[in-house]
């Protein structure tokens, strides 16, 4: 068999077929991702392919089927614990089918946004996974390369790209309803945004909304003070004017994790206590929230299938790209209940 780094030769596309226990045809399928390939056998092959440290030939792949197996990846806000565990999802499911995954910061910026959706004006690039912020319909239609392309996130452009999203309404709602059900009936919220909100301001103020609505609970405007940004500082600002209502809240729900934890260092900072005083509930369930004192309650979207959900469907549209555009709910979310919203 071909040896690893440190040896005279670099593993074949035939050593990972003997390896894994398959045909050179399905590891070429693997690593091209042409098809569609079981599950297991897949991770099989894969499971060679990093034992054997297999690196595919990107000029011979482009020869043979005109495509590099490099494809772009962008997020608004690199800084995000959410993006950056996003992205290592990504990275993986790409790997599994054999791609190269290059990554950019658009920070929100819609001319960025616009040149990674044209591709970068790099041929080596098959296609685009991105998540907008700031670009609209008119401009994806006029890209100049109209780039195989899957969008990722809240907003709404359109039969432009396929689009791979939560059901942010409904996840707002159900975090909502949790703060009702441990008995919480002041429940404030953290993430509006003012003149202009994000379409993630919009749907998870919405799922508030009809929680609070559900319960006969008043939607009390001072209760959602509007916030710049999506991290700790934002959330601890809006906590602290909470805090200065005559009657404060003894819930938040907050639009994403980095907001919660913000406001629960503001709470801290009161001499208030987490949830004996105020309860918490954030979204996306990053790393830190479990690790927070105390641990927080939050929204967990499915990382790993929606960024599998992403590459797969780009993967299609890079090979069979022809087919309309279409909307992917991904299978969904779940609820995670920590320490920051118990009844004690």
């Amino acid at each position: 068999m071909a040896a690893r780094s440190g040896g005279s030769a670099v593993a074949r596309l035939k050593d990972v077929a003997e390896a894994a226990g398959v045909s050179v045809k399905t590891v070429s399928n693997v690593v091209n991702g042409s098809v569609q390939v079981a599950e297991e056998t897949r991770a099989r092959v894969q499971l060679a392919i990093d034992e054997l440290g297999y690196q595919p030939n990107m000029t011979a792949r482009r020869l043979r089927t005109g495509r590099s197996g490099v494809i772009a990846l962008a997020f608004p806000e690199l800084p995000s614990p959410y993006f950056a565990e996003l992205a290592v999802e990504v990275i993986a499911a790409a790997r599994r089918h054999g791609c190269t995954v290059l990554m950019d910061d658009t920070g929100g910026d819609p001319g960025a946004e616009l040149r990674i959706a044209s591709g970068l004006g790099d041929p080596m690039i098959d296609g685009v996974i991105l998540s907008p912020l700031g670009l609209d319909q008119a401009e994806l239609v006029d890209r100049e390369r109209p780039i195989p392309l899957v969008l990722l996130g809240e907003a709404d452009l359109g039969p432009v790209a396929d689009r791979v999203h939560i059901d942010n309404v409904s996840a707002a709602r159900d975090a909502t309803r949790h703060l009702v059900d441990q008995g919480y009936r002041r429940i404030g919220a953290i993430g509006w945004q003012d003149p202009s909100p994000r379409a993630t301001a919009q749907q998870r103020l919405q799922g508030y909304a009809e929680a609070l609505q559900s319960a006969g609970l008043q939607l009390d405007p001072a209760l959602h003070p509007p916030v710049r940004s999506y991290f700790r500082p934002d959330g601890a600002a809006a906590m602290r004017r909470l805090l200065k209502l005559p009657e404060r809240p003894d819930a938040v729900f907050c639009f994403n994790d980095l907001l919660a934890l913000g406001a629960m260092r503001a709470v801290h900072e009161a001499g208030l206590r987490t949830p004996e005083d105020i309860a918490l509930v954030g979204f996306d369930d990053v790393e830190e929230a479990e690790y927070a004192i105390p641990s927080l309650t939050t929204i967990a979207p499915d990382k790993t299938k929606i960024a599998e959900l992403a590459v797969s469907l780009l993967l299609q549209r890079i090979v069979h790209g022809d087919a309309a555009p279409s909307q992917f709910l991904t299978p969904g979310y779940r609820l995670v209940v920590r320490e920051s919203s118990r009844r004690r």
